[in-house]
């Protein structure tokens, strides 16, 4: 009877631990401001230095959370950024215009398992730290090495952008590494370089852990929390 008991309680706490929201702090290390936005979560502005606490239910899959810059918003919510804009809203209902730099998360799917991932398929505009068991990061000068023809105001862009062709787009399906995905490897190893980059750059943590994103990490932010996290190749649409 009481390892039948004891049982049924750690069946419960597991339960009640894959059930909670999980939050996501998002930090802005810039010594600019940013306009944070999320999807699911909206959007907000953050001043240097500030947090942002962003609770996300579990199962949810295709979240993104990114830095949009050179923003200006009425006091309605409405207005446009440079860099990351999502229909001109304070707070998001769809992704981001490139470019940005993307934080991409799905949780809690087969064995329990969050996969994260740090995404430039969209291009680059600020310096990003993201992880729960462990962090990935991207904080190479990215903007001020970018090729001249994938430069634009306040980032730089992904090669589909600028060029709309099946080679840098992989509209079908089938792709492989270009001179410009692969700077973008170059600087961020660890980051998604182009949209089939899938086994150098999608990472796994058990389901039910929180979650930081940095934008501006500094050198001394630390670059694993004590879990364990492994790559994993999942599949990308």
């Amino acid at each position: 009877m009481a390892s039948s008991t004891i049982l049924s309680f750690l069946l419960f706490a597991l339960l009640l631990a894959l059930s909670r929201a999980v939050t996501f702090e998002i930090v802005n290390g810039c010594p600019f401001t940013v306009w944070p936005a999320a999807v699911p979560g909206g959007g907000r502005q953050l001043d240097q230095g500030q947090t942002w606490s962003l609770d996300v239910n579990p199962g949810t899959t295709g979240g993104r959370i990114w830095a949009r810059t050179g923003c200006s918003f009425d006091g309605s919510g409405s207005g446009s950024c440079q860099t990351g804009d999502c229909g001109g809203l304070l707070k998001c209902e769809a992704y981001g215009s490139p470019p940005n730099t993307l934080a991409e998360f799905t949780l809690n799917q087969f064995s329990n398992l969050d996969f994260f991932d740090v995404s430039l398929v969209d291009g680059f505009n600020v310096p990003m730290e993201f992880g729960s068991c462990r962090a990935i990061r991207c904080s190479a000068d990215i903007n001020g090495q970018c090729p001249a023809e994938l430069r634009t105001p306040g980032g730089c862009n992904n090669p589909c952008t600028v060029f709309k062709t099946d080679e840098y787009c992989c509209t079908s399906g089938s792709c492989g590494p270009t001179n410009y995905s692969e700077f973008f490897k170059s600087n961020c190893p660890d980051a998604y370089s182009y949209p089939k980059d899938d086994a150098t750059s999608t990472f796994a943590c058990p389901g039910g852990g929180d979650y930081k994103v940095i934008f501006c990490p500094s050198d001394g932010y630390p670059t694993r929390f004590g879990r364990i996290a492994v790559r994993f190749v999942i599949p990308r649409a």
